[in-house]
């Protein structure tokens, strides 16, 4: 499963890099979501997979922390992207006429910029935070990567703060984005409605079923764990539930895609093609070479 999230992103990330057909704020945000769900699986499952080939549930304290400040990054910056994608989805349908205008080059890397900056600061402060605590011994953590409010609840100092930030940081970094998201889908709704053709609403809704596909099962898979951790206090639950978001979740984004886009088959297609072209145009070259080397020894004896 970790193998196949790693290459299905990647050959997303490859084919919108590659073909400038695919070069529109839609696929620039989704390379950035492929980029980030690399990321965001690499943080846990590699370490997971060690710890189940080596049978040792060990890990070291610095590499709990790292653990954390990385899956806080990059699950917030997940959060955001799907947000803006939303946004961006809202203004090709409610606003077509305008679109290339407002969804240029620059506003586009702005709001990729600002996403990353605001999880890299959630993920320092919180995990800045956590530093401060004291471990009265070697804790155990019941599941198989390190989450923060375990960790937080195992300190032998006061926790006040760390409880308050940890409670308000989803809030805002969750709830805003979930509101932005609702918001815009209202209107795109909306828009979609007026449309008087069948034809018209169907492909004005098949440009973002995508998305409203991978944010629907980014957030169930989110409140599934957040459920489980809440509703019962079986780590069994709330692991299985944690794989679905941080392994399951990832690897179905890239087949959403690829499946529902006609450019992204299209674009994977003329990649591939590609490499095996430039490959025999070498070969012919080296061979015409050796061909007149040998021509030219022949001549020389």
């Amino acid at each position: 499963m970790y193998l196949i999230t790693v290459f299905g992103n990647l050959l997303t990330v490859l084919a919108v890099s590659s073909d400038s057909q695919l070069h529109t704020p839609m696929y620039f945000f989704l390379a950035n979501l492929s980029f980030v769900d690399i990321c965001f699986t690499t943080t846990t499952t590699p370490k997971m997979l060690v710890n189940i080939q080596t049978q040792s549930k060990v890990i070291t304290y610095i590499g709990c922390i790292s653990q954390i400040c990385f899956s806080l990054l990059f699950a917030g910056w997940n959060d955001l992207l799907l947000a803006v994608m939303a946004y961006d989805r809202f203004v090709a349908i409610c606003h077509p006429l305008q679109y290339r205008v407002i969804m240029n080059l620059w506003p586009c890397g702005v709001l990729a910029l600002v996403s990353c900056i605001i999880s890299v600061l959630n993920s320092l402060l919180q995990s800045l935070m956590l530093l401060h605590l004291s471990f009265c011994s070697e804790v155990e953590i019941p599941h198989f990567f390190c989450k923060l409010h375990q960790m937080i609840q195992l300190a032998c100092s006061d926790t006040f703060l760390n409880d308050t930030v940890i409670y308000v940081s989803p809030v805002l970094l969750a709830g805003a984005p979930l509101a932005g998201i609702l918001c815009s889908y209202s209107k795109i709704i909306s828009s979609i409605r007026r449309i008087s053709s069948t034809e018209g609403k169907y492909k004005a809704f098949s440009t973002c079923a995508s998305h409203l596909s991978v944010v629907s099962l980014f957030y169930c898979t989110v409140l599934g764990v957040y459920l489980s951790s809440v509703a019962t206090q079986s780590s069994h639950a709330s692991a299985v539930a944690s794989v679905m978001y941080m392994v399951v979740s990832p690897m179905l984004n890239p087949f959403i895609y690829t499946l529902r886009k006609r450019d992204i088959k299209e674009a994977l297609v003329r990649f591939f093609k590609r490499a095996p072209i430039k490959g025999t145009i070498v070969l012919v070259v080296k061979k015409c070479l050796d061909c007149r080397t040998q021509s030219h020894d022949f001549l020389s004896l």
